[in-house]
């Protein structure tokens, strides 16, 4: 999402906002949509930033679930040295096609790969892994796909994030399902797999929504904050949340990111 809001245009019926919020592609994770209509905070490391460096630095490296390839492309773009060999995986059929055709001319392999299935490399292929905002570490497939040495680096989504929106649609969540994500898990998990965690920061960020259809494209692009939704299963929610946007002014919830930085033991 993008960082200014901009309002330019009159006020529209919840009626045209919500065919357009409903209308938009969903694929990849170009965010440039949202420009004027919903804002984020980014987390203060820049993680394609930073990963662009850790590219320039490796001999093999893999982004896993690639989404539509843009993060790794821009990380690619402002590396020095890409690495000689490059691969990404993606489960989602129409996912893999548009990283496909971005990432196919910076040399980058693309295989169609379930999210919840084991990778399909070889172990000790790659010394860097990375990936943003996994739907879920595989960690015993991360530890073993990586060079002893190599580094797995990633941006994950924290807990209870963006649960404002969530817990609006859904009513209140337990506090297990608030705490799936937490940092401190995932660092278990990533030693449990034999992997040393060398730095584990997290931020809470705020965003803000400016129109319904903002709301509606989130949520239909970001299928696991609602799962099932659709605007006519919750339209009666959508369309009092809409009255309250007009009246109150934008609807405020807060994303949790954690950056991994995580290391396996040389042999």
């Amino acid at each position: 999402m993008q960082h200014d809001h901009r309002p330019t245009e009159p006020r529209r019926s919840f009626e045209e906002l919500v065919a357009e919020g409903a209308a938009v592609p969903t694929e990849g994770w170009d965010f440039s949509w949202f420009e004027g209509r919903a804002t984020e905070a980014r987390p203060s490391w820049r993680y394609a930033e930073s990963l662009a460096g850790r590219l320039a630095r490796a001999r093999a490296a893999l982004d896993i679930q690639t989404g539509g390839g843009e993060v790794l492309d821009f990380a690619l773009g402002a590396a020095a040295h890409p690495p000689r060999l490059l691969a990404a995986t993606e489960g989602w059929p129409p996912n893999v096609a548009k990283a496909t055709a971005l990432l196919r001319p910076r040399g980058v392999v693309v295989v169609a790969a379930p999210d919840d299935a084991p990778l399909p490399f070889a172990d000790a292929t790659f010394d860097l892994v990375c990936s943003r905002h996994p739907v879920q570490p595989h960690w015993d497939e991360i530890a073993r796909v990586l060079r002893p040495g190599g580094t797995y680096f990633a941006q994950h989504v924290g807990p209870s994030s963006v649960f404002e929106l969530v817990e609006y649609f859904l009513g209140p969540q337990s506090e297990e399902v608030r705490g799936a994500r937490h940092p401190d898990r995932e660092r278990a998990g990533a030693q449990a797999a034999g992997l040393e965690v060398v730095e584990l920061r997290a931020e809470r960020l705020r965003m803000e929504f400016h129109d319904i259809a903002a709301v509606v494209h989130f949520l239909r692009k970001v299928i696991w904050m609602v799962p099932g939704f659709t605007v006519e299963g919750y339209e009666d929610k959508l369309r009092a949340l809409h009255e309250r946007i007009e009246t109150e002014g934008p609807f405020v919830a807060h994303s949790t990111r954690h950056l991994f930085d995580a290391r396996k033991p040389a042999d």
